[in-house]
This record gives structure tokens, sequence and C-alpha cells, in this order.
């Protein structure tokens, strides 16, 4: 027989080592590190103790992965409650920038906004030009993107910091069922903000921003 026939005939019988319980003591098999023989009881024990490991390991892993995201949910927790109590444009520009340099450490954040609203001040760097082109790519962001900021114009928003910048998040802001403006946000880190990252904390990030900027854009 072939090893193949032997392990579906095994499979399809399992009482076989039922009516020859003493052929299991018999079975001699290599051990899986030193080569010695071991029974296939051994063995088997064996195996239960590499899969309990590596059921422990992903247990870790998780346990991990769940710790970060209550640390980062506390930090959103902090900002939205920052943007609530922010009563001015500038108060809010000010609130995104501290907590998300403190709090998330990201070492670069600018925001521009399409229209400036009737008798507020040009000079504010948040209502500087920006390509129309820019703005439809805004336009289309059904989540964040995230990668290189090359061939985009927002690399040169962080001034003096944009030659350093490697990665980039752009978060698009919309209210009233419109696109007013993009959050960018610069890294100095290549894998900090890579294609194909989750987006969940930057879309709610957007959503945030984009109620607190359209609650105040009044008294920019």
């Amino acid at each position: 027989m072939k090893a193949d026939e032997v392990a579906h005939y095994l499979q399809n019988n399992p009482q076989f080592f039922e009516h020859y319980a003493d052929l299991m003591a018999q079975i001699a098999i290599p051990h899986p590190h030193s080569g010695r023989a071991i029974s296939i009881t051994e063995r088997q024990m064996l195996a239960l103790r590499d899969k309990n490991r590596q059921l422990e390991a992903k247990l870790i892993e998780l346990i991990g992965f769940g710790e970060d995201n209550d640390a980062i949910s506390e930090k959103m927790q902090r900002l939205s409650v920052a943007l609530i109590t922010a009563y001015t444009f500038q108060a809010v520009i000010h609130t995104l920038g501290y907590h998300l340099k403190e709090d998330f450490a990201i070492p670069q954040v600018a925001v521009r906004l399409w229209t400036l609203p009737p008798g507020e001040r040009d000079e504010l760097p948040e209502f500087a030009a920006v390509s129309q082109e820019l703005q439809v790519f805004a336009e289309t962001l059904t989540h964040p993107f995230c990668g290189s900021t090359s061939g985009f114009e927002t690399s040169t928003w962080f001034g003096e910091a944009s030659v350093n910048i490697r990665s980039q998040a752009l978060i698009a802001l919309r209210a009233g069922g419109g696109t007013i403006g993009m959050i960018a946000l610069g890294a100095y880190d290549v894998e900090r903000f890579y294609a194909g990252m989750g987006t969940l904390y930057l879309d709610r990030l957007g959503e945030m921003a984009s109620a607190a900027i359209a609650r105040t854009l009044g008294s920019a």
C-alpha cells in the first residue's frame, strides 16, 4: 500500500487502534528534534505541546493588539473632548496639531481648506491656495490615502521639514455633503503611513476634525 492509502484507511477506520491497542506501544517514530525513536503516544504529546506554544504566542500577540487599540482609543477620546471644547477655528487647529504631535507622535500636521469665509483673513496657512487637481483627488477619497509624498503638492505643506518627510496620510475634510479641505499628516519614517494599512482611526479623525472645523469656520 502507498502511504496516502494507509493514511486514508486510518482516517476512515478510527476504530483500528481500538482493536490493536498494543500496537500503539510498539510503533516507534523519529523524534521531531533529536532524531531518536519515540513512541507514537510521546509524539502526540510533543505535537500537542508545540500546538499549545503556538496558541500561547498567538494569544500574546492578540493581547498586544488589544492593548494597543485601547491606548489609541484613549488618545482619540482625549482629542474628541478637546475638539468639543475648542470654540474658535484657531483653537481647533491648535488642538489638532497639539494632540496629533504629542499624543500620537506625528511629527508634522497641516490643514488646508478650499474656501476662505467672507471677511476672513487670507494670510492664515490653512487657506493657502490648493490646486484643482488636489481638490478633485480629495473628493474621490473614500478612505484616507497613506503612502509616499512623491508627486503630491502636500509635500510642501510642512515647511522646512518637507525635505525629510518620507510618508504621509491624507484625510479629506467633509461638511454639508461636500469636501471642504484636507488634513496632511507627515512622518519621517517611510513605514509610518504605508499603502494598505488600516485607516479606521484616521477615518474617525477626519470625521471629528471635519465637524469641529465646520462648526467654527466662521471664527477663522
